[in-house]
């Protein structure tokens, strides 16, 4: 099947691929918003992890799904969080996003990926990340309450994961190489300063604390993958492993960013 044919039919209704711990129902309170508009973040760095992986030839089917089901994701998401939107500066800020995601869309399928096009995702890939991260910022400020910055900031953690390897990749495939390794360990800090703070925050249950041991010490064989960078090369295994073990860092922080969630 042809990509553009595959990601049509995917985009029908398909779960995320390697990523269970979802939920497909609307928006029920202002923690499941922030997280749900977090997750916005992370799919914008997602999509363009899967559209470089697919330009490198990276597991192409692995990508192609990744792809498809994160922007059935997105749309969805999209479409309950402006239903939710609690005020008109959040309404507004959703609908801004649902501009920039169409161009970022198009983007992403418009063609076979090539490094052209990918640094056109990459800059797309910010700016859609720039509005999601605004409206789960401002959702936060609504909640005004402990529990809702710490759902904000593990959502945070998925972003990162898939941010460091987006920019991995495309410093692998010599897009932009030096700013987007500059961003890669950007990344990188940021995530590390975050997770101290989730593991000093009181509000932390003991299945959140265990959670947060499994995902440091998955975080070692990312950071471990990451530390295989090679501008320009065609080596494809480290690649594949950092693709790999970002969906894993992503899967363990999206369960944590849940258990935050569901804390009244």
């Amino acid at each position: 099947m042809k990509r553009r044919t595959f990601i049509a039919a995917s985009l029908a209704g398909v779960g995320m691929v390697g990523y269970s711990a979802l939920t497909l129902s609307q928006v029920v309170n202002l923690n499941d918003a922030i997280n749900k508009g977090g997750r916005q973040r992370m799919l914008s760095q997602r999509m363009a992890k899967s559209y470089l992986a697919l330009g490198l030839g990276i597991s192409p089917s692995e990508a192609d799904k990744t792809l498809a089901a994160s922007m059935a994701l997105f749309d969805r998401q999209l479409a309950e969080l402006k239903a939710f939107a609690p005020s008109p500066d959040i309404k507004a800020t959703y609908q801004q996003l649902e501009f920039k995601w169409s161009d970022f869309k198009a983007a992403l399928v418009g063609e076979k990926p090539n490094q052209q096009g990918a640094a056109n995702v990459l800059g797309l890939s910010n700016a859609v990340l720039s509005l999601a991260n605004q409206g789960t910022v401002q959702l936060e400020k609504v909640s005004n309450k402990p529990v809702g910055k710490l759902v904000n900031i593990a959502g945070r953690q998925r972003m990162l994961s898939q941010r460091m390897a987006s920019h991995y990749l495309a410093a692998s495939w010599n897009v932009q190489a030096q700013s987007a390794k500059i961003e890669m360990l950007k990344a990188r800090d940021e995530f590390l300063t975050a997770h101290d703070i989730l593991v000093k925050a009181p509000e932390n249950t003991e299945r959140i604390a265990q959670e947060l041991v499994l995902a440091e010490q998955q975080f070692v064989f990312f950071q471990a993958a990451l530390q295989n960078l090679h501008i320009g090369s065609a080596e494809k295994r480290p690649m594949l492993e950092v693709f790999q073990t970002s969906e894993r860092i992503l899967q363990a922080m999206d369960d944590i960013t849940n258990l935050y969630s569901r804390i009244s």
